[in-house]
C-alpha cells in the first residue's frame, strides 16, 4: 500500500485542530511537514503554536519545519513555500486548511470580519495554491487538498451566514477549477469536509463543552485525508469528499473511536443536506 514516507506536505493552519491531525497522520509514515501558521507565541484562547506542533510531528516520526506565515500576505506565502522546497527538496502536497469563521448575518457582519474570512479562506487558498503549483509540477504524485465543503446551492446554507458561506465556497470553487486546469499536469485538487462537527478551537469558542461533546475528534479528518493523499493523483481529482464516506470505502465500520463522547448524538456539520 502507498504511504506518505518521504513526502513533503505544506499545511496551512497546522498548529492545531484538523491541520495538525493531518500532519500527525502523515508524520506516522515518516513524512516531512511544513507547519505554516500564524501562532508562534502561545495564545490565551487557542491551543498550540507552530513550534509545539513541530515537536508533536517529530515525536510521531516525521520531520517538521515550523514557519510563521500569515497567508493573507503574498510575500509571506511565496517566501514560506520557497523555504519549504529548499529545506526538503520540493513540495508534494499542499493542504489548504487555514480558515476564519463568523456565523453572522449580513447586518451583523462588519466588513472587517467579511474581509478577514475572504482573505484567509478564498484568497489565502488561491494564493498558496498559486505559489505551490510550480513545485507540485515537479512532484511524482502531487496533490492539493482543500478543507472545504461540497458546492451546495441551497439557500439555507447562505441565509444565516452568507459571508462565511461565500468564503468557504470560494475554497471549493478553487477545487473545481484547479482540478480541470491542472489535470494535464497530473496535479490532483480535491476537497474534504466532515460529516459532523469536529472538536476544534473554533467549535469550542462557538459552543463550549456542550457543542464539543457532540463532535468527532480531528483524527477522523487526518485519517480520511491520508487515504485521499495516497491515491494516484491522475486518478483522484475534482472530488468533494466527506470524511466518513472516505473511511467507509476503506473498510472502517467503527466510528465511535472518533467520538469525543462515545454514544452521544452527533452534531451535523454545515453544508450537507
Amino acid at each position: 500500500m502507498a504511504d506518505l514516507k518521504g513526502k513533503t506536505l505544506f499545511i496551512t493552519g497546522a498548529s492545531r485542530g484538523i491541520g495538525l491531525a493531518i500532519a500527525l497522520r502523515a508524520a506516522r509514515d515518516g513524512a516531512n511537514v511544513v507547519v505554516a501558521a500564524k501562532t508562534a507565541d502561545p495564545h490565551p484562547k487557542l491551543p498550540g503554536t507552530i513550534y509545539t506542533a513541530a515537536e508533536e510531528i517529530e515525536k510521531a516520526g516525521g520531520k517538521a519545519l515550523p514557519l510563521m506565515v500569515d497567508i493573507r500576505f503574498e510575500d509571506q506565502v511565496q517566501t514560506a513555500v520557497a523555504e519549504a522546497a529548499k529545506a526538503f527538496g520540493g513540495i508534494d502536497i499542499l493542504v489548504n486548511n487555514a480558515s476564519a469563521i463568523s456565523l453572522t448575518g449580513t447586518l451583523e457582519t462588519p466588513m472587517k470580519r467579511y474581509d478577514l474570512m475572504h482573505q484567509i479562506n478564498t484568497r489565502g487558498t488561491y494564493c498558496c495554491s498559486q505559489a505551490a503549483v510550480p513545485y507540485l509540477q515537479q512532484a511524482a504524485n502531487p496533490h492539493i487538498l482543500n478543507i472545504s465543503p461540497p458546492l451546495n446551492m441551497s439557500a439555507k446554507w447562505f441565509q444565516n451566514h452568507v459571508a462565511y458561506t461565500m468564503a468557504k465556497y470560494g475554497m471549493s470553487m478553487c477545487v473545481l477549477g484547479m482540478a480541470a486546469e491542472f489535470a494535464d499536469a497530473g496535479i490532483a485538487a480535491n476537497a474534504l469536509w466532515p460529516r459532523t462537527g469536529i472538536a476544534t478551537a473554533a467549535i469550542a469558542n462557538l459552543g463550549g463543552d456542550t457543542m464539543m461533546a457532540a463532535c468527532r475528534k480531528p483524527e477522523i479528518m487526518g485519517d480520511a485525508a491520508w487515504h485521499i493523499l495516497t491515491n494516484p493523483s491522475r486518478e483522484c481529482t475534482g472530488n468533494f469528499f466527506i470524511d466518513d464516506e472516505v473511511l467507509q470505502r476503506h473498510g472502517v465500520t467503527d466510528f465511535e473511536q472518533y467520538a469525543v463522547t462515545p454514544g452521544a448524538k452527533l452534531m451535523p456539520d454545515f453544508f450537507l443536506d
